[in-house]
């Protein structure tokens, strides 16, 4: 368990008391009033540092594998679905507490259930699909958006809109580049 490892499993940890800030200060959980004293008012910005920390280790976990050479297995697969794991909670919270449509939930989850799929068929045959320049925009505007969504300040609605809507062009441009580059993963479907 390197350095890096341990950066994704707090990652994955993290989750829960993200998921617990966002949620309980809006779904009126009296467990939750009475724990913080009444100052439930501050869990949406809780949540917003626990995501950013949370999003931070995923930067780091990387660039130290790869310029430590500590890439391993468990990192492999582990890394990626602790990225899903936090933004797809996260995603799911916004939705629960009305502040993103359901409809670019499903766009997006879908997109991630398309690729982890389409991964795993090329990996089983020995092909490795890489991250794309698309899918790190993708994946960039995505936690912009979260972070604006969290925030949920009035004057930067539009701004959020328009991160949102990006977001989601990005999550199909990612989509369609990964899937043209690697045709011949397709063919293993036949």
């Amino acid at each position: 368990m390197n350095l890096p490892n341990k950066l994704t499993t707090i990652r994955m940890i993290l989750v829960i008391p993200f998921v617990i800030c966002l949620l309980g200060g809006h779904a009126g959980w009296a467990w939750f009033d009475a724990l913080l004293s009444g100052t439930s008012i501050y869990t949406d910005w809780i949540a917003l540092v626990i995501f950013v920390v949370a999003s931070l280790t995923d930067l780091l976990d990387g660039k130290i594998a790869r310029k430590y050479h500590m890439v391993t297995n468990f990192g492999k697969f582990m890394d990626p679905l602790a990225d899903k794991i936090l933004v797809c909670a996260a995603l799911i919270c916004l939705t629960e507490i009305g502040r993103i449509p359901a409809w670019v939930v499903i766009i997006i989850v879908s997109r991630e259930f398309i690729i982890s799929g389409f991964r795993l068929v090329a990996s089983d045959n020995g092909i490795v699909i890489a991250a794309s320049m698309w899918g790190k925009y993708k994946t960039t505007f995505q936690m912009i958006m979260i972070i604006l969504m969290i925030v949920d300040i009035g004057i930067l609605a539009p701004v959020t809109s328009i991160v949102m809507w990006v977001a989601l062009i990005l999550t199909m441009v990612s989509l369609v580049d990964y899937i043209s580059k690697n045709r011949q993963v397709l063919s293993d479907f036949r």
